[in-house]
């Protein structure tokens, strides 16, 4: 193991025996199903700053593999739209971590009728060189664990995940980032790394490193606030605004003209036709609001035109529009 990562492994050790709440502080809501019942030590162990789950990327009883399972409240409820032997995969590097979770997944089977703990296969694993064959995935996830990897180690394990994925697979990601400079005296802190905290990159950099590895979609489906890092409590001479972001990158071919890349920007049309076509695929009905992603947004502003209005990226996406 890099050296760095010992510092990771410790304090997810630590996490481990010693339930942390406060360790990662989750910005999506817990979402609460029919008949899902997550025991209270799988909310305790909730290390992440976001959500992985979400029902329209799991239908058709997918196979998931889940990256660094905390306390196994996602695979539970990645197992609740697969409920099928070893469907999902949950991969930790950290042994304690893995027995917890086991454990975890027997209180589960209790509260939950519909659930076999042997829904779940939990396996020791480095995200960097996943136990995990070539094109057998249909969702991979990881929730606030590739920000602790240096950069080439990110694009190492996001090339992983690509690989594992079969074609037009998911991969949902949950991470923070920062559009602020953070200092390099905090970069090389690895436990400040190892907290989430100062790992992060800038949106457009988490996504450049996902389209040069080959995912030819990109939506970007949130983004919200997530840390200070001030100046009373850090080395830093100004406060450091720390965002979480979740996007899903699908394995789709990248078009000849660039990766379609969504971050929440629409476009109405609003002139005297019933619609617009600019004969490319792109067809605009009067008065209809559509999503569009940032290429076809700039293709679009290029036209000039008057009567087309294009706002500007949300950084939140929820499906639909064209690219």
């Amino acid at each position: 193991m890099k050296e760095y990562l010992k510092e990771t492994e410790n304090l997810y050790k630590e996490a481990a025996l010693s339930p942390d709440v406060g360790l990662c502080c989750t910005t999506s809501p817990v979402w609460q199903l029919p008949e899902l019942s997550i025991p209270g030590i799988m909310l305790e162990m909730n290390y992440g700053c976001g959500s992985t789950v979400h029902p329209r990327d799991l239908i058709n009883n997918p196979k998931v593999l889940y990256i660094g399972i905390g306390g196994g409240m996602e695979l539970l409820q990645f197992a609740y739209f697969s409920r099928k032997k070893e469907a999902v995969i949950g991969i930790d590097i950290v042994d304690e971590m893995l027995e917890k979770c086991q454990q975890n997944m027997m209180l589960a089977e209790k509260q939950n009728h519909w659930f076999e703990k042997e829904f779940v296969s939990l396996r020791k694993g480095d995200a960097l060189n996943l136990p995990v064959d070539d094109n057998s995935i249909d969702v991979a996830a990881q929730n606030c664990l590739f920000n602790i990897f240096k950069l080439d180690d990110l694009k190492l394990a996001i090339q992983e995940m690509y690989r594992v994925l079969k074609p037009h697979g998911r991969l949902v990601l949950s991470d923070p980032i920062s559009e602020d400079e953070i200092p390099e005296n905090l970069r090389k802190d690895d436990r400040l790394r190892a907290m989430c905290l100062t790992g992060s990159i800038t949106l457009r950099e988490y996504i450049k490193i996902l389209t040069d590895s080959g995912f030819g979609t990109i939506e970007v489906r949130a983004k919200r606030p997530y840390r200070i890092l001030d100046s009373m409590n850090f080395d830093t001479v100004k406060n450091i605004y720390i965002e979480s972001v979740e996007i899903c990158a699908i394995k789709d071919p990248i078009p000849d003209d660039g990766p379609c890349v969504f971050t929440g920007k629409a476009a109405i049309y609003f002139g005297s036709e019933d619609l617009f076509d600019d004969q490319k695929g792109h067809v605009l009905l009067k008065n209809q609001p559509i999503s569009i992603c940032d290429k076809t947004a700039a293709a679009l502003g290029n036209l000039k035109r008057d009567d087309i209005f294009i706002s500007e990226s949300t950084f939140f996406y929820d499906g639909g529009g064209c690219c």
